[in-house]
């Protein structure tokens, strides 16, 4: 990537090759279903809260959406690890960077997972 990029862009260029990535899975209907719901979620219940149902679940759409959000917070804050387990230790206003960091993002993996028509007829998550 280039100096000249934008934040978006980048958010953008991210959830593209995460996109693309998960598009050679079987799973990607339910991670299509389960991304679109995510900024929800956050929203009601918390950013923290929520990565500790993607990891509860297990399955491996729900371990997918956690590594991509995880992985491009933490790049964001300039940490690495493991975010459930960094949030826990964050102060107030890292937490909400990192809220902040990944509702923006999921606002572009959210869009190329409904322009790519993912979605799970039943609902499930």
């Amino acid at each position: 990537m280039t100096q000249q990029q934008t934040l978006q862009q980048r958010r953008a260029a991210h959830a593209w090759e995460a996109v693309e990535q998960v598009d050679k899975k079987s799973f990607k209907k339910d991670y299509g279903s389960l991304v679109r719901s995510l900024p929800a979620m956050i929203q009601t219940d918390g950013l923290a809260h929520t990565l500790a149902f993607l990891n509860a679940k297990g399955k491996e759409h729900h371990k997918s959406a956690y590594n991509t959000v995880s992985q491009w917070v933490m790049s964001q804050l300039g940490k690495s690890g493991n975010l459930l387990e960094a949030l826990l230790e964050f102060s107030t206003n890292d937490y909400r960077r990192a809220t902040s960091e990944a509702l923006a993002y999921l606002h572009w993996l959210k869009r190329f997972v409904e322009a790519k028509g993912w979605k799970n007829e039943n609902g499930d998550k």
